[in-house]
Formats: structure tokens, sequence, C-alpha cells
């Protein structure tokens, strides 16, 4: 049988937290796995804001169908009008992060060959540099996609609920509160994070 792909991770985080330690055991392996194409990551994180799962999916499926092989290119961004962009239904402020995003590609602002060296800080500046990126899309860009291991997104409301739920707070606990519960995690939060949002995944 093969490990766990993050198998010290899991080991640790159950040692540290009983109490996530039995929502490892009754939700399994963590299933996060990297995802390479960069620009596109970074365009559905765009399009998919304040969106819902099927309303973004539907408008990023007509956004890729603009592009040969259904797939975007920072050249080939900045070459469609801006109409063309709103026509498949990105409102007028998603284009022109679409179209910075794009810039910010061709005039080396970001490099993903580069991103392997920078630290989780470091890194999370450098996509904010983006418009229409905040902190929240670009430390859900490290784990999901880099599967960065110690990332603690305490602005996402899924992560406070499931907290409060899992360690039966009298609210959602705030960043500092958070903090405090995810220490015992380090440096694996976002494995833990993985476990926090699976818990929310029937209700």
């Amino acid at each position: 049988m093969a490990k766990p792909r993050f198998e010290a991770a899991l080991k640790h985080i159950a040692q540290a937290d009983p109490i996530m330690g039995n929502v490892i055991e009754q939700k399994g392996d963590c299933k996060l796995t990297p995802h390479k194409d960069t620009f596109f990551v970074l365009c559905d994180s765009i399009i998919s804001q304040q969106l819902s799962v099927k309303a973004s999916a539907t408008i990023l499926k007509r956004f890729c169908a603009l592009f040969p092989k259904d797939t975007p290119t920072p050249e080939l961004v900045l070459k469609l009008d801006d109409d063309d962009i709103r026509a498949v239904g990105c409102s007028g402020a998603k284009t022109r992060y679409l179209k910075d995003l794009a810039t910010k590609f061709l005039d080396g602002t970001l490099e993903p060959k580069k991103f392997s060296k920078m630290s989780d800080e470091d890194l999370i500046a450098t996509l904010t540099q983006v418009k229409g990126i905040g902190r929240w899309t670009a430390e859900m860009y490290l784990i999901f996609s880099l599967n960065r291991l110690d990332v603690m997104a305490v602005d996402d409301l899924g992560l406070r609920k499931a907290m409060m739920l899992l360690y039966e707070l009298p609210e959602m606990p705030k960043a500092k509160e958070m903090l405090a519960i995810a220490e015992k995690w380090r440096p694996y939060r976002s494995i833990a994070s993985w476990y926090l949002w699976r818990v929310l995944d029937n209700m």
C-alpha cells in the first residue's frame, strides 16, 4: 500500500492536535495536488471571484473558448478586445484585471520559474501586485497550486467557520485566535487547512 503523500504532515498534525487527528482519520489522505499552468490558474482565480462555482465554471469555459486549444496565454489575452472578454461574462473590472495579469507576466513582474525560490510572504507580495489579486487569492494559489505547506489564510470564511464548529467556539474566530489554534500545526498549516475545509463538505 502506497504511503500518503503528506505522511509526515498528517502524523505531526494528529499527534499535536487530537481533534484534527480525528478529522484526518475520518477524511483519509490529503488530496492536494500541484497545478503547473500558473497563468491559467490565476485567470481562473480572477474570473471566479464573488461568483458561485457553477457560474464561474461557465464563464471560465467561455473565456477559454476564445483561444486556440482553449488555452489562454498572456500574449493572446492582450490581443483580445475588452468587449470580447466582457461578452463571455466578465465584468469590466475583471477584464481589466485579466489584462493587468497578462501584462505582469510579459513584463517580468511574475516569473513562475522563480516562484520555487521565493518565500511565502515574498511570493504573496509579488502576486498582489496584480490588480484584482489580494492576499486571500494569493494564499489560495500557494496552497492549491504550489502546495506550499505552511500557509494560514486567516481571512478565509470557510476556515473560520470550520474552526468554530470543530473547537466548539461561541463565534467564528478572528485572526489572532485562528493563529493561536493553528500554531500547533506548524509547519503544516496548509495541510490542516485542507482538512478544515473538508469538515464543511457535507454542510
